[in-house]
Parts: structure tokens; sequence; C-alpha cells
């Protein structure tokens, strides 16, 4: 399970990180784990699955 930061997901999804932190205090983007920040890391295959979901919808 490959861990992505905040700015990793913000990258892949093309979007601010703002909008990845806002993602998940909605919980619509769960974070796996927390680095010793306090900053969110979400699973690299839960980010793709959202992604597609996202795109599925009509887009970020």
């Amino acid at each position: 399970m490959a861990l992505m930061t905040v700015e990793q997901v913000a990258n892949l999804l093309g979007v601010q990180t703002t909008r990845v932190e806002r993602l998940a205090r909605e919980n619509l983007l769960i974070a796996a784990e927390t680095d010793s920040e306090g900053k969110p890391l979400f699973n690299e295959e839960d980010v793709k699955r959202y992604k597609t979901l996202a795109e599925r919808l009509g887009g970020l």
C-alpha cells in the first residue's frame, strides 16, 4: 500500500491542495493515516478509485 501526501493527491487529481483537504474533511476521500505533522496520507488505490468515480459523475 503506497501512501500519498496531500500535494501528491492534488497533482494526481489536478486540483489545489485545499480541495484535497476539504475532500478529506468531508469524508469524500478517506485518509489512511496521518504524518508526524498531523497531515493526512492517502492510499494510492483509494485515490485512483475516487478519481475514476469523480470522472464518471462529471468531473472534480
